[in-house]
C-alpha cells in the first residue's frame, strides 16, 4: 500500500456515517431521509449498496469501527455474500471507543471512549465476530496526548501479538495535537505500530508533516474526514476556500478530495459517501497539486477547527 512511486492516493469507503442512524455531518436529512427512515434494515442496505458501488469503481479499501454502530456487522454481511472478493479488499477497523446509542437520534451519548487492556480484550474478539475474519489493519480509534494507550505495557504488549498473527496494528487520531501523538507512536522503543489514520482537510492541515514523518519510514497513512464533517462538500458564492482556484467546473467535495489525494505522504483518502451519486463523484475527483501559499490561506486555527467540530451536533 505504501509505493512512493504512486502518483496519488487511492480512495476508500468509510462506513462511520452509515453505520448508525446519528452522526455529525451535515445535511444528513438530505441525504438520507427523515430520521423515523432510518432503521437499521434500511441502513444496512444502505451500506451493502455503497459497497457494491464502490466495488464497482475500484475502491478495495474499506473503514469501519467498532463504535460506528453496526458498521463492522453491515460489512461482515455483505463479505459473507461476496466471500471471493475478500483476497482484494483491504479492510481496517478500530477499537477504543464503543457504541451505546442503542440506535436512538435523541441518545444523550452517542459512543464511549476507553483505551485500555481489558477494552482491547473485549472488542478483538467483537470485531472478529462482526467481519467475519480478521481485519488487515486494527488501530486505535482516535489517540489524543490524554490518552494511556501509548504508555500501557499490557495494551502495547497485545497490539505486538495480534500484529505477529499478521494484522497491521496503528493509531487513529484527533484533536489539534495530532502530530505530536504520531510522532510519539513512531518513536516508541519496538514500535508495534505502521498504520495511521489520521484528519486533513483543507481547513485542517496541521498534522502533514507528521504525515510525511510516519511515510518516510514505512507507515501507510489514511486521510480521514477530508470534507471537513461536510464543511467542504460544496463552494460557498463568496467563500475563500476555492477562489482563484483553475478547477473550473469542481464541486468543493472533489476539489477537498482531489487535494487530499495529492497529498505525497497519503496513501488512502476516505471517502465518507452516504449516497452513490456522492460516491461516484469522489471516485471520478482527480488528484489537485495546490500551491504551498495557497493552500496555508484556505487552512483554518487548528484549535479553532477542532472546537467547531466538537460543537456540532449529532444529526
Amino acid at each position: 500500500m505504501n509505493d512512493a512511486a504512486s502518483p496519488s492516493a487511492r480512495l476508500g469507503l468509510g462506513l462511520a456515517a452509515v453505520g448508525r442512524p446519528a452522526y455529525i455531518t451535515t445535511d444528513r436529512d438530505h441525504d438520507l431521509g427523515e430520521p423515523e427512515t432510518r432503521s437499521i434494515d434500511a441502513m444496512r442496505e444502505r451500506a451493502h449498496a455503497l459497497l457494491d458501488e464502490a466495488w464497482v469503481l475500484g475502491i478495495r479499501y474499506v473503514d469501519a469501527a467498532r463504535s460506528y454502530g453496526y458498521a463492522e456487522r453491515f460489512l461482515g454481511s455483505w463479505l459473507a455474500a461476496h466471500p471471493e472478493r475478500r483476497a482484494e479488499l483491504t479492510i481496517g477497523s478500530k477499537w477504543g471507543y464503543e457504541y451505546v446509542g442503542e440506535w436512538r437520534m435523541d441518545a444523550t451519548v452517542h459512543e464511549r471512549k476507553e483505551h485500555s487492556a481489558a477494552m482491547l480484550e473485549r472488542q478483538w474478539p467483537e470485531t472478529l465476530a462482526a467481519l467475519g475474519s480478521a481485519p488487515d489493519s486494527y488501530l486505535i480509534h482516535s489517540v489524543t496526548p490524554e490518552s494511556p494507550a501509548l504508555g500501557d505495557a499490557g495494551v502495547l504488549e497485545r497490539l505486538r501479538e495480534i500484529a505477529a498473527g499478521g494484522v497491521r496494528v496503528g493509531i487513529s487520531t484527533s484533536g489539534p495535537h495530532q502530530g505530536d501523538v504520531v510522532d510519539a507512536a513512531r518513536s516508541l522503543a519496538d514500535s508495534p505500530f505502521s498504520v495511521v489514520q489520521a484528519t486533513w482537510n483543507l481547513r485542517e492541515q496541521a498534522a502533514g508533516p507528521a504525515l510525511a514523518r510516519a511515510h518516510a519510514v514505512g507507515w501507510t497513512v489514511v486521510v480521514k474526514e477530508a470534507l471537513a464533517g461536510g464543511e467542504l462538500a460544496r463552494f460557498e458564492p463568496d467563500g475563500d476556500v476555492g477562489a482563484g482556484h483553475d478547477g473550473a467546473g469542481l464541486d468543493g467535495a472533489s476539489l477537498a478530495l482531489g487535494v487530499a489525494r495529492a497529498q505525497p505522504w497519503a496513501d488512502v483518502v476516505l471517502s465518507g459517501a452516504v449516497t452513490i451519486p456522492q460516491l461516484r463523484r469522489g471516485a471520478a475527483a482527480p488528484p489537485r497539486e495546490i500551491d504551498v501559499e495557497t493552500l496555508r490561506r484556505w487552512s483554518d486555527d487548528s484549535g479553532e477547527y477542532w472546537r467547531r467540530r466538537a460543537a456540532r451536533l449529532w444529526q
